[in-house]
C-alpha cells in the first residue's frame, strides 16, 4: 500500500500542494470497512490572507470557516447551494486559513460502489453522459465518496475514515494551469491561475 501523505506534505505553500495533489489517491473508508479509492485529477487553491474567493478572506472567522484554521492535513467540507458538498484539504501552518479544493477525480478501486452512490447503478450500467460526468466536480466527488459535513474536520494524516496516499503523480509536462471556476464575485481573484488539472 502507498504511504499516507503526512502533515508535512500539507504544511507547505498552498499552490505547491494544489499542484502536488494531482495523481494522489483519496481513500474513503466506509463504516463496513470498504475502501473507496479515487485518483485526483483537478484541484484549486484558496488562500485566505489575499484571496477574495476564499471563505476566510481577510481573516474572516465563523463557525463555517473555523476548520480552515485547523492544522494542515485536516478535511474542510462545506455545503454549497444547500445541496452539494465540497472537499478541501487544509494547508500551510495552523491558524493560516488556506486550503485546496478537490474538483475532480477518477475511480481506482471499488468503482461500482462509488457509481451506486452517484447514480444508483454499477459502472457497466452507466450511460455515456454519466461516465463523462462521474466525478468531474466537487459535489459529484463528495456524493460518490459519501462525504458530507459529518466528515468535516477529519484528520487526513491518520488511517481512519479519510486519507490520501502517495499515488502516481503525473509528469510536470502533463499538468495544466488556469483560472478557477465559479468565482465571478471575487474581483481580481477571478484571474488568479490557481486551478491545476490533468487531461
Amino acid at each position: 500500500m502507498d504511504s499516507i501523505l503526512t502533515r508535512d506534505f500539507y504544511r507547505r505553500d498552498t499552490l505547491a500542494v494544489a499542484r502536488d495533489l494531482l495523481g494522489r489517491d483519496i481513500v474513503r473508508v466506509l463504516e463496513d470497512g470498504s475502501q473507496l479509492v479515487c485518483r485526483i485529477t483537478e484541484t484549486e487553491a484558496y488562500i485566505g490572507r489575499l484571496d477574495k474567493a476564499c471563505h476566510a478572506y481577510g481573516g474572516r472567522r465563523t463557525p463555517r470557516t473555523e476548520t480552515l484554521y485547523a492544522p494542515p492535513g485536516t478535511a474542510y467540507i462545506y455545503l454549497i447551494y444547500g445541496m452539494h458538498h465540497c472537499l478541501n484539504f487544509v494547508t500551510e501552518e495552523e491558524g493560516e486559513p488556506a486550503a485546496v479544493l478537490i474538483r475532480g477525480a477518477v475511480p481506482v478501486a471499488n468503482g461500482d460502489i462509488i457509481a451506486k452512490k452517484r447514480f444508483g447503478r454499477k459502472i457497466k450500467d452507466m450511460s455515456p453522459y454519466q461516465r463523462k460526468n462521474f466525478l468531474n466536480g466537487p459535489g459529484k466527488l463528495c456524493a460518490g465518496l459519501d462525504l458530507t459535513r459529518r466528515e468535516n474536520g477529519l484528520d487526513l494524516t491518520g488511517a481512519a475514515g479519510l486519507y490520501v496516499r502517495a499515488g502516481s503523480p503525473p509528469d510536470p509536462s502533463e499538468v495544466r494551469v488556469g483560472k478557477r471556476i465559479g468565482i465571478d464575485y471575487a474581483q481580481e481573484a477571478v484571474d488568479f491561475p490557481w486551478r491545476f488539472w490533468t487531461e
